[in-house]
């Protein structure tokens, strides 16, 4: 079938069967040899999201670094926020369009090309190889440092470095229940917060942390509070469990203490079981109303206590935005920020967009120099959403 599925299985083969590190390649010979396209890039967020890196077609070789694109405000900002296509003429008689390239709401970056000619039909095609590239170089990162280095458009610290590989792979997941994004900026000396999600048949499971300490010291408590959490949640664990467990590994191995909420929903019913060692409450906005959820708050992980954690439940219905944050988001400078009014006003907003402009906004008040980690994870409940039968 031209133009249609038989293309983009011999784009799959193509890129399986090339160097990981040549993604865009693959795709820009494709589009090269069906529809004469030039200039094919790929851009994507560097590590702070805030700008972008290109990745060009000719070598796969990383722009430099010293010039990056800003990302607020540009057409790329906006392709990424809509994930619509973005068609304009390039001053020279053809037609430079822009992609977006998501994987299940993970906004990876753009597809630019530029074409003589571009018809719907075309269009719909570059926006097919566009989807493609996303599961492309989500398989390909697996095995190149490639887009690790590009994303560095300052140095990195080893603490930092320890932070990020903590974090899940995609900041932002879309399922029929529910829409999650999620954001950490780290403070100048890092603050040990992360956030981590995963999500099974029955049950999307969540937690936010903040170990104490900054730099190093912090990180390698993240990294041994983060293992444990996930080693139970894999064991099959749930929130109390996993609480329980993560606290014995901090009191056997460190002397080092952690707060954290964690939280296991039941994808069916939007029931909720969470526990809350010693971290802020959530914020719920609930038919256009934003408050802090009453939870009774344990103390933290490897505090050596003899009071138990407790299983706490909480209902989610649809159209609620639950609002999961670290004291990076509220604490000194931080604390200019209204977060209540802000979560009201960006409610119409996709998860993703949201959360930037919540730790924008405390970025932004703390001057660009926060004194502690600023995490946020926001998730939309849709409820079981039923899909069509098929025809």
């Amino acid at each position: 079938m031209k133009g249609g599925d038989v293309e983009l299985g011999v784009l799959l083969a193509a890129a399986e069967a090339a160097p990981p590190g040549e993604s865009v390649e693959v795709v820009a010979r494709d589009l090269q040899k069906r529809f004469g396209a030039e200039g094919v890039s790929f851009l994507f967020a560097d590590l702070v999201g805030r700008r972008l890196v290109r990745l060009t077609a000719a070598g796969g070789d990383v722009a430099d670094p010293d010039e990056p694109i800003d990302l607020q405000g540009s057409t790329y900002d906006r392709v990424l926020q809509s994930q619509l296509q973005h068609v304009e003429p390039d001053g020279q008689g053809g037609r430079r369009v822009i992609s977006p390239v998501s994987n299940r709401g993970d906004c990876i970056g753009v597809l630019e090309v530029t074409l003589q000619s571009a018809d719907d039909t075309v269009l719909r095609q570059v926006r097919d190889a566009a989807h493609a590239l996303a599961y492309i170089i989500v398989t390909d990162r697996r095995f190149t440092d490639l887009y690790h280095l590009g994303r560095r458009t300052t140095e990195t610290s080893l603490a930092a470095e320890i932070q990020h590989q903590l974090l899940p792979s995609a900041p932002c997941c879309e399922a029929d229940q529910f829409t999650l994004a999620a954001g950490l900026v780290p403070a100048d000396d890092i603050g040990g917060d992360t956030y981590d999600y995963t999500l099974d048949r029955d049950t999307l499971h969540l937690s936010v942390t903040d170990a104490m300490g900054h730099d190093t010291n912090s990180a390698l408590l993240a990294t041994l509070l983060v293992g444990a959490l996930r080693q139970s949640r894999r064991s099959g664990c749930d929130a109390l469990e996993q609480a329980n467990r993560a606290h014995q590994a901090l009191l056997h191995n460190s002397r080092g203490l952690a707060t954290g909420q964690l939280l296991c929903v039941d994808l069916e019913t939007g029931f909720c079981e969470l526990v809350n060692a010693g971290h802020p409450r959530p914020l719920r906005m609930r038919d256009g109303i934003v408050e802090e959820v009453e939870l009774a708050v344990n103390l933290p992980f490897g505090v050596a206590a003899p009071t138990p954690y407790r299983l706490q439940e909480l209902r989610l219905r649809p159209g609620d935005r639950l609002v999961l944050l670290t004291d990076g988001m509220q604490e000194r400078g931080a604390a200019a920020v209204d977060l209540a009014a802000l979560i009201h006003d960006t409610r119409p907003l996709h998860p993703r967009e949201a959360v930037g402009r919540l730790t924008a906004a405390v970025l932004d008040a703390c001057h660009g120099n926060l004194k502690d980690d600023a995490t946020v994870l926001i998730l939309d409940w849709h409820g079981r959403r039923r899909r069509p039968a098929e025809p």
